[in-house]
């Protein structure tokens, strides 16, 4: 058996979106899995919307999702180039042997493949005049995922514009046969095509590549129905990038959008997505998108980052907030993720949670005050509070003193320390639930507690 060759061969045209993440990672699994050769091609010949910042916005997208290529921009290889837009000479070869061949004619300038089979004329309804067309044989596509579809071509199609560009049924061919791939996995959109591309091989003499077709992903149901396009929310890897989401976390449900484990699991690490990664498990049916599933995803992936990597994630995202100089303390800042690692779904919510760790600048929750004043012992439990808490001293400022502090307040007082609780944790973080309570008043340190509770 021939080693494996997949590709992925985007149009770099405008942003990179989740379908096109799915195909490139499932053509990077399978590669993986079966220990073959991922290729990544551009087909860059539409020169009108082709651009660099959608280029390096794909690479860059590709990266981040730790989907590395074998062969292809910056990697190299021998079946090179990579851009569409530098092989020209290829694909003149290739017309020229279909041009020997007789299988070319010309007509208002550009070049047509012509089909085999018996020609006859029909009235085309659209077109309002008489076409021709072939009885040719069915093509028959052993189709991985779908099963045996058959299907006919009728009409002889472009490869080559009246410009002197050749199309993308013609590139796509040529290039997966120069490059020697054995297993084409596109989305499902690209099964119409399948049938002249087949045509298209057989009329060079070369082997035809395994298909499989993925299925369509379909919008999440809160914000409507049918296929997921560029403009849904959630569609562009982008955003992912910027509402620091883990690239890992990411590529696991991705990686959940028609396929699945036979244990049913959702949280996998990479190498177990890898090793379980089976073409024949890809469901026909259409994968639905769920915002909802790829929070809960990442939440797990951050629940069980080591702390000093959670540390690692958060830095950049606390300083770009403006909480904590690149500098600050990493101690400092491991025990504060320590307590909030647990409590938030996602980093972009981490400033807003944990603000008051770092500044004195902290929005203050005006309902939960209101709440709590109510009672009408708001400050004589804050006084109460505070001057027992400045008896401790500074070296003996840790959790177990706490403690014992509330517990001589409730003793002394006849209440439960949970009297004091609400009213010390709004004075010092401004709301009124969050980390646990003593832990936050140790992280957070006696100078700081005193004079919030002085305010």
């Amino acid at each position: 058996m021939k080693p494996v060759r997949v590709r992925f061969a985007p149009s770099p045209t405008g942003f990179f979106h989740i379908g096109s993440a799915r195909t490139a990672l499932f053509n990077w699994l399978y590669a993986r899995h079966t220990g073959g050769t991922f290729v990544l091609r551009i087909e860059d010949t539409d020169r009108e919307r082709n651009t660099p910042e959608a280029l390096e916005g794909l690479l860059r997208s590709m990266r981040w999702l730790g989907l590395d290529w074998d062969e292809g921009p910056g990697a190299g290889g021998e079946f090179g180039p990579y851009f569409q837009s530098e092989r020209g000479d290829i694909y003149q070869s290739y017309l020229e042997q279909l041009q020997k061949a007789g299988r070319t004619y010309e007509k208002e300038g550009a070049i047509y493949f012509k089909l085999e089979g018996e020609r006859y004329t029909e009235y085309d309804d659209y077109l309002q005049t008489e076409v021709e067309k072939v009885r040719a044989e069915p093509v028959l596509i052993r189709d991985l995922i779908r099963g045996d579809v058959s299907r006919a071509e009728n009409r002889d199609f472009v490869i080559y514009r009246a410009n002197g560009d050749p199309t993308f049924h013609f590139v796509n061919v040529v290039d997966d046969i120069a490059m020697g791939i054995t297993h084409v996995i596109r989305g499902e959109d690209h099964l119409s095509n399948t049938s002249k591309h087949i045509e298209l091989f057989q009329a060079f003499g070369a082997p035809v590549p395994e298909y499989a077709h993925l299925p369509l992903i379909l919008k999440d149901p809160s914000i409507g129905k049918g296929k997921m396009s560029k403009r849904d929310r959630g569609a562009l890897i982008d955003e992912y990038q910027e509402r620091h989401f883990l690239p890992a976390a990411v590529r696991n449900y991705v990686a959940l959008l028609g396929w699945s484990p036979k244990d049913d699991r959702e949280v996998l690490d990479v190498g177990e997505i890898i090793e379980k990664f089976e073409l024949s498990d890809i469901q026909k049916s259409p994968a639905r998108f769920d915002e909802k599933k790829m929070a809960y995803i990442n939440f797990e992936y951050l629940k069980a980052l080591p702390v000093e990597t959670y540390a690692w994630f958060a830095r950049p995202v606390l300083t770009a907030a403006g909480l904590m100089a690149e500098e600050g303390s990493e101690s400092y800042l491991q025990r504060v993720l320590a307590l909030c690692q647990e409590k938030i779904t996602s980093l972009e919510e981490l400033p807003k949670f944990c603000a008051y760790f770092f500044t004195d600048q902290f929005e203050r929750d005006s309902a939960a005050y209101e709440k709590l004043n109510k009672k009408g012992d708001f400050q004589v439990r804050l006084s109460e509070a505070r001057t027992a808490l400045a008896a401790i001293a500074a070296d003996e400022w840790n959790t177990a003193n706490l403690e014992s502090c509330f517990a001589a307040l409730a003793e002394q007082h006849s209440l439960k320390q949970h009297a004091w609780w609400p009213v010390v944790r709004y004075a010092v973080s401004g709301v009124t639930s969050g980390p646990d309570f003593l832990p936050m008043l140790e992280v957070i340190g006696r100078d700081v507690v005193i004079a919030r509770l002085s305010v």
